[in-house]
């Protein structure tokens, strides 16, 4: 697993098996976009991000947090994206939402599809919790980690069938 961020908060986190691509660069002027290793040495404020988004990700994983604080830059994400991040933001520890109903709190209702590529893209999985939205009717949904990472998440929250 890796992380990614800038001076302004945490911009991607590569879940095991899926590509990094950067780690803690800076940008100049302090954009959202993953930084590559050609613009330099990473800022010490992405740094310290960056491990602090780290620490934090090790401890949620070891049962010892329950929610996330360091910050996230979603500037650079689509408005409708981040609507859905925000709402998802808002589903407690050990809950799941459906993908409808988090389409609903986006303000688009019906837009399940979309909220579900929106899950797809997710630039920060595990900090916006992607592994908490399920299908309508019980099912498990998709996870850029896969289905068994996603079970062993939801498990790792005590999250119950109930839907938020």
């Amino acid at each position: 697993m890796s992380v990614a961020a800038t001076a302004r908060g945490l911009v991607r986190v590569a879940l095991p098996g899926q590509r990094a691509g950067c780690h803690a660069f800076a940008r100049p002027g302090g954009g959202s976009e993953p930084a590559r290793e050609s613009l330099g040495p990473p800022a010490p404020a992405a740094e310290r991000l960056a491990a602090r988004a780290e620490r934090e990700i090790l401890e949620y994983l070891s049962g010892c947090r329950r929610a996330f604080t360091v910050p996230v830059d979603l500037s650079g994400v689509p408005a409708f994206h981040r609507r859905v991040y925000e709402a998802l933001l808002r589903v407690p520890h050990g809950r799941t939402v459906t993908y409808g109903r988090l389409a609903s709190a986006a303000g688009r209702p019906g837009a399940a599809r979309a909220v579900g590529q929106a899950m797809a893209r997710n630039p920060v999985p595990l900090v916006v919790p992607c592994h908490r939205v399920v299908a309508t009717g019980g099912g498990l949904g998709g996870f850029g980690g896969g289905p068994d990472l996603k079970r062993r998440l939801l498990a790792l929250e005590g999250a119950p069938a109930a839907i938020v």
